[in-house]
């Protein structure tokens, strides 16, 4: 059996956006022609696939099994339509990434792009993840990587899930009769808001012990002992260790590494490259 990628890609759709709706504009399609898309791609592989209510949309067992198998078909094609097309996409790429999504693998992804599409100009932006999504709101970027709890953007794909947790060097001590020392960066900060938050809900005294606004600095305060800090489990570093759940520390929640894109964004270049960072990045679970 030969499945339709085009079915495939409606199914991923309307799992990344989690609503029929979101995934027809992803797809620029009306509703009904993803419910069809849907209800054919159900028949074909003989399962339900999705669970519907009028308040959610799930993946069933077989759905989930289903996905991962859709993500390698797709990602493959997309591989090799790009291995052996003669592109004529030109313009400019705005392009925003945080620090630590991509890390080594950032600069083979750019040098990939610049291979294929020689006449598009890339510009790359740096930045925090709250900066980021300003620049694409106001549309100084075309797109971006930025950081959600929810997974979930009117018109964004999740390239890939995360656990925070408390992070501190394994040398590391604390005396309980004195606030927990904490180090995060300035706000406005993701990792500080989620670390701060779910402390306002625990009974742990703390302290602001060490702010910076570089992660190579808080990277150095955390390993000398200074302090603990929440982060994305991905972040650990030799030397560092996960504290969940002791000195009374809260459970932290997951979050998702979102690409999105801005009003006028979406031009042939920032697609294409948006479809390569999508196939390179993966979509991981750690």
């Amino acid at each position: 059996m030969d499945f339709d990628t085009n079915l495939l890609r409606a199914f991923i759709a309307v799992k990344d956006t989690g609503s029929f709706t979101r995934a027809a504009q992803r797809m620029n399609l009306t509703q009904s022609a993803i419910s069809h898309q849907i209800r054919r791609l159900e028949e074909q592989a003989g399962t339900p696939l999705l669970m519907r209510t009028t308040r959610s949309l799930t993946l069933t067992e077989d759905g989930e099994d289903f996905v991962r198998y859709a993500d390698q078909v797709l990602r493959a094609q997309d591989a090799l339509v790009r291995r052996f097309q003669r592109s004529s996409v030109s313009g400019v790429v705005r392009f925003g990434v945080p620090e630590n999504f991509m890390g080594n693998r950032l600069p083979p992804l750019l040098s990939r792009f610049a291979h294929l599409f020689p006449d598009v100009r890339l510009d790359v932006t740096v930045d925090t993840y709250l900066n980021l999504q300003s620049e694409v709101d106001a549309n100084g970027l075309d797109l971006a990587v930025v950081m959600s709890l929810s997974g979930k953007h009117d018109d964004g794909m999740v390239l890939r899930k995360t656990q925070f947790v408390w992070a501190a060097a394994r040398s590391f001590e604390y005396k309980c009769d004195t606030p927990l020392p904490l180090a995060f960066a300035p706000e406005p900060c993701v990792h500080r808001q989620i670390g701060v938050k779910a402390l306002d809900g625990a009974d742990v005294k703390w302290r602001m012990a060490f702010t910076s606004p570089s992660q190579q600095g808080l990277r150095a305060a955390v390993l000398a002992g200074l302090a603990i800090t929440a982060i994305p489990h991905s972040d650990l570093e030799p030397g560092m260790t996960v504290f969940d759940r002791q000195y009374g520390l809260p459970e932290l929640p997951t979050a998702y590494f979102t690409l999105i894109w801005s009003r006028r964004g979406k031009t042939p270049s920032a697609i294409e490259f948006g479809n390569l960072l999508y196939e390179m990045a993966g979509v991981v679970s750690e």
